[in-house]
């Protein structure tokens, strides 16, 4: 495919990515069989699990690691602690990209997550946030970030140094570099309620950052949740154990994306599960100020609103990560000069590959196979009715696109 790239400078790396990072636990669950975690966990006992999955988890390594397999240039920025975990760590992203940007905080324990998968049950997760929560502004080399083309930075909600004082260090961070000339993307994660950071105001905090964000990457309830939240527990009731997915309707996308792009952001991309990823764009003056990483073809880019359908997955080994692998695949054809268009598909087609396994790389195939897959006909895509005024279905591009 003929493809557009900005090519006027050199970088020595495509992307940087930054923020969460931790080591992720994975045992291999027994199905629940229709049980519930009450039925299958009862306090007493004992319950035989498969092998265990060891491997680094948050955006740094999912994403990350998933952008070097597709054949990108990465370089992390992290903070870690002076134990095993760290060490561990360190060296499992030495091992795919330059990992000079992570810090070792002394006498301080690294992040880890116990992912707990039975098949047939969402996931629960039991998280140490460790030093997730001590990484600041301090922990960003700026010369590093002036070395890529576009900054990456995912999970703010989990790292207590971003979110407190009103995310003070999180706008400092996108503000610095975003001098630099380089592109910046965020990535959110949905905060606890009961928690800290489910306290802090959101809306305050994005209606600050988002003039430095080009490209705004949250989950459909992450974006719900921080700009409504009364609105979003609202639909959360009213979804009660079914998914609050399938409630929240086309119009609230567009609300909120729209809200988002008069904020400042450029690019917004609401992850949405089995619906797909949802697409608003900004007008063409709007893309060109973009930073070093401009759409390939920026008249394709401009004032676009497209949902593209997830492909079907016929047995989920597990989520874990699949938004971040979405991510890496959307970043990956997006830095290519990729059409909107199949960017979305190959988006989508990295979540797809990412349910095959339980880990959040495992799955991950290289960018000639990617490209193969996202063209395969025997791929099915997880259809649903846009029953909302002026999106059409684009039988051509498989994807629904809506007038303005």
């Amino acid at each position: 495919m003929d493809t557009k790239q900005n090519t006027d400078a050199k970088f020595e790396y495509d992307v940087l990515v930054a923020g969460h990072i931790c080591l992720d636990i994975i045992p291999k669950m027994p199905d629940a069989n229709g049980r519930t975690y009450g039925e299958m966990m009862l306090p007493g006992k004992l319950i035989n699990v498969g092998s265990v999955t060891i491997s680094t988890g948050g955006p740094v390594s999912n994403t990350g690691l998933a952008l070097q397999k597709l054949g990108l240039n990465v370089s992390f920025i992290a903070r870690v602690g002076d134990d095993d975990f760290g060490s561990l760590i360190i060296k499992r992203l030495e091992n795919s990209g330059n990992a000079g940007g992570i810090k070792i905080a002394l006498g301080e324990g690294s992040s880890y997550t116990v992912a707990l998968a039975p098949q047939g049950l969402d996931r629960i997760f039991l998280h140490n946030p460790g030093t997730n929560d001590t990484f600041t502004s301090q922990d960003i080399d700026f010369d590093l970030v002036r070395q890529a083309r576009l900054f990456h930075l995912g999970y703010p909600p989990l790292m207590k140094g971003l979110f407190q004082n009103d995310g003070e260090e999180l706008i400092q961070i996108f503000k610095t570099a975003r001098q630099t000339g380089v592109t910046t993307s965020l990535d959110m994660s949905l905060p606890d309620a009961n928690s800290p950071s489910g306290k802090v105001n959101w809306r305050k905090v994005l209606e600050r950052l988002l003039p430095y964000i080009d490209i705004f990457l949250p989950s459909i309830e992450e974006a719900f949740f921080m700009s409504h939240p009364t609105r979003y527990f609202e639909y959360k009731k009213q979804a009660g154990t079914h998914e609050v997915i399938d409630f929240i309707k086309p119009a609230i996308h567009s609300q909120l994306a729209d809200e988002f792009i008069a904020m400042g952001a450029k690019i917004v991309a609401l992850k949405s599960a089995h619906r797909g990823l949802y697409l608003r764009t900004a007008a063409h003056d709007k893309l060109n100020q973009i930073g070093f990483a401009k759409p390939g073809d920026t008249e394709n880019w401009a004032d676009r609103e497209l949902w593209c359908p997830a492909f079907k997955v016929a047995k989920i080994a597990s989520a874990t990560g699949s938004g971040d692998s979405s991510i890496a695949g959307f970043l990956t054809a997006y830095i290519r000069g990729f059409p909107v268009e199949k960017t979305l598909k190959i988006a989508n087609c990295l979540g797809f590959q990412n349910l095959h396994q339980l880990d959040a790389l495992s799955g991950i195939k290289s960018w000639a196979e990617t490209l193969k897959l996202v063209e395969n006909p025997a791929l099915e895509l997880v259809k649903f009715n846009l029953d909302a005024p002026d999106w059409i279905w684009d039988e051509q591009q498989m994807l629904w696109s809506k007038k303005r």
